[in-house]
Order: C-alpha cells, then sequence, then structure tokens
C-alpha cells in the first residue's frame, strides 16, 4: 500500500534552457514493450521513456505530443482497471 508521506524517489532534469527541476517518480510502467516513467514536479507531469539496460538506463522525452497523452491515457486506464492493493 502506497502512503502519502512514504518517501519516493527523485530526479533532477536539466530543461532545454539549462535549469534544473527536482521530479518525483510517480510510477515506473512498461506499455507495447517499451518502459516509461511518469514525473511529477509541484507545477507539472511528465512522460518520458525509459532507455537502456538494468544498471545503465537514461531517460528520453517523448517529442510527440499525441502519442504521449496516447500512452497517459492508456496507463490511466490500466490504473482504474486494476488499482492498487
Amino acid at each position: 500500500m502506497m502512503r502519502q508521506n512514504e518517501p519516493r524517489d527523485y530526479i533532477t532534469i536539466q530543461d532545454d534552457d539549462g535549469n534544473f527541476k527536482e521530479f518525483a517518480v510517480e510510477a515506473l510502467f512498461e506499455m507495447e514493450s517499451k518502459s516509461y516513467a511518469l514525473l511529477a514536479a509541484e507545477d507539472e507531469t511528465m512522460l518520458m521513456q525509459v532507455e537502456g539496460e538494468e544498471g545503465d538506463q537514461y531517460l528520453v522525452g517523448i517529442s510527440n505530443p499525441v502519442e504521449s497523452q496516447s500512452i497517459l491515457d492508456a496507463y490511466q486506464v490500466a490504473v482504474e482497471e486494476a488499482p492498487a492493493e
């Protein structure tokens, strides 16, 4: 069971302007043989693809907003159909 005050993993991302922002890792999931990370900060949520092998993984932004939204929509449906214990 996930609790609100339970510590989460955090990741710092540098944007195109060189600014750093800290995101909480909300979820890691797979869809169509690809791995994704759902990240959240106070004012934004971001979906990134996980690339590489275990131990040498990195995050890649999804440049197509339609693709990103369809993945988020499918993830939301999956969560609603199989809520966490």
